[in-house]
């Protein structure tokens, strides 16, 4: 009995230790990074949706779900930095995947060791930190994609209603926050593989009846959760704009390999650099184990991982790492099962009666833990270079351009807000600052925005692209002795600034392109001289 407690004491201790680490890596400096482009457009509806409840289904005016901004809002009211807020609920909703494999990769498996591990390499894995900090809904939708399996298998094994219902408010969280939950919608079946069906077609019948019936209930509260977006307006948005981003089916009869094979290519670039490297070996030792000593359950997760790479690979007509996120987890459990090659570790769990995976496992037992070691040893200094210098972390080429490199990266953009603060005090009776913008939305003006949206004295305005003169908006507010400025990337402006009468007041340099060229958030002022010409 003291021996079990000591055990249970231990995995407790390990488990929380986990979290520790999850939320740390996660916390540690949320904001270093700029704002993203996506990320002011949905800080910014949340702050709308906030200050005009009838505007609470304002996302689906693009064709996005709005349960990720509905949850930034109370974040909102707590923390002044609306960045640090949207980003918490990616914190948040991290640590909820972290735990959610744990509890994954124990009812597959029934070994803590096992799931520790897992849960482990979720939470220091570079993939999964990069994302768990950043105001978008793709680690929301990996979360509820978790949860989703894990009540299903619950469902099938232990034939319940109320897991059944609870994978269905999973389900429906997932419709709620983003378009690919209908995949999990195709692979929840999967679980069927782990029910006890037994010999007799009578038996066999009965089982697959009861299963259909608590299934219902799943598909059927997942549904109705999803429907709750019909009582707002442009509903029908969401199917529209999912046509911006997917081939319709008809593709794979057209060009079956074009996307497939360039974004498998970038897919296996993303789990390289991002997993990192030797992960993805101890993933396939994980899935050789899996087959080896639990094949129904290692084929479910194999499933839930390689069916939506595929499918996103061959529908998707953009490609970046944040599509496939939400295939993470189910990877990284099979990585958890590389654990298996010791053998120790087979024969706690019992598989004495596979005496060839046993033998390789006294042979390379421990090459795998040199494996392990080196692994998070990599991980964790790429997590060290996100958390302090993200300039200087080795990202996939998508990823360092959007984030860090071109327009859609918000370097500056905190600070420019900083400075209209400081010129919208002490303005005269009846004047404004009045700040143009490049285009009408996304990193700019919605980046401002989030920042000044408490300041009435200060107006956001966007001024088209390109920019090659200045804008007869801006000019007249000049004239009318408003303080007027221009906030504009280098290479959206196709003109000389002096020659426009811009003055100059700051630029925020970006990161360093590959060819050493470098794009800047200009910030200007628009002068006597401006408005003369």
């Amino acid at each position: 009995m003291k021996k079990i407690w000591k055990s249970k004491k231990w995995g407790v201790l390990i488990g929380f230790g986990v979290l520790v680490i999850a939320l740390f890596l996660r916390l540690y400096n949320l904001t270093i990074l700029p704002v993203f482009g996506d990320e002011a457009i949905y800080i910014r509806w949340a702050q709308v949706m906030r200050a005009e409840p009838t505007l609470r289904f304002l996302p689906l005016s693009d064709g996005k779900q709005p349960l990720f901004m509905w949850s930034v809002i109370p974040f909102l009211k707590i923390f002044s930095d609306p960045l640090f807020a949207g980003r918490s609920v990616s914190v948040i909703s991290g640590v909820g995947t972290s735990v959610g494999i744990f509890v994954l990769a124990y009812l597959l498996f029934r070994h803590k060791k096992t799931a520790l591990f897992a849960s482990l390499i979720y939470a220091v894995s570079p993939f999964s930190v990069f994302f768990d900090r950043l105001a978008l809904s793709d680690s929301m939708l990996s979360m509820f994609g978790v949860w989703a399996l894990v009540f299903a298998v619950i469902t099938v094994r232990k034939i319940r209603l109320d897991s059944a219902m609870l994978a269905g408010f999973m389900l429906g969280g997932a419709y709620l926050t983003k378009s690919p939950a209908s995949i999990f919608t195709f692979l929840l079946p999967s679980t069927l593989l782990l029910s006890d069906w037994g010999r007799s077609l009578k038996k066999i019948f009965f089982k697959l009846s009861v299963l259909v019936f608590l299934f219902t209930f799943t598909y059927g509260i997942g549904f109705a959760l999803y429907n709750i977006l019909r009582l707002g307006p442009n509903f029908q948005m969401i199917a529209i704009r999912n046509k911006d981003y997917v081939y319709p089916f008809s593709h794979i009869f057209t060009s079956p390999l074009d996307p497939l094979l360039p974004y498998l290519d970038r897919i296996v670039e993303y789990y390289w650099i991002l997993a990192p490297s030797i992960l993805l070996f101890l993933i396939i030792i994980g899935i050789y184990f899996g087959l080896k000593t639990k094949p129904k359950e290692t084929l479910i997760l194999l499933a839930w991982s390689i069916i939506p790479i595929v499918a996103f690979s061959e529908f998707s007509k953009t490609m970046t790492a944040r599509y496939v996120y939400f295939s993470v987890p189910y990877l990284f459990i099979l990585a958890g099962l590389s654990t298996f090659c010791f053998k120790q570790e087979l024969q706690s769990v019992k598989l004495k009666h596979f005496p060839d995976v046993i033998g390789i496992g006294s042979h390379f037992g421990l090459v795998i833990k040199i494996m392990i070691i080196f692994f998070f040893i990599h991980a964790l200094f790429i997590d060290s270079q996100l958390l302090v210098n993200p300039q200087a972390a080795n990202l996939p080429r998508s990823e360092r351009s959007g984030y860090l490199e071109e327009w859609t990266s918000g370097y500056g953009i905190k600070e420019v807000s900083e400075y209209m603060r400081e010129q919208a005090k002490n303005l005269p009776a009846g004047r404004q600052v009045i700040v143009g913008t490049e285009g009408y939305f996304g990193t700019l003006p919605d980046g401002l925005q989030i920042y000044l949206h408490d300041l009435p004295a200060i107006t956001i305005i966007g001024v088209g692209l390109p920019i090659r003169e200045v804008p007869i908006s801006l000019i007249e507010s000049r004239r009318s002795g408003n303080k007027t400025y221009l906030v504009v990337n280098s290479t959206r402006l196709s003109a000389q600034p002096e020659d426009l009468g811009l003055d100059i007041i700051a630029f925020y340099p970006k990161a360093v392109r590959p060819d050493q060229s470098q794009e800047s958030l200009l910030l200007f002022e628009v002068s006597n001289a401006g408005v003369e010409k």
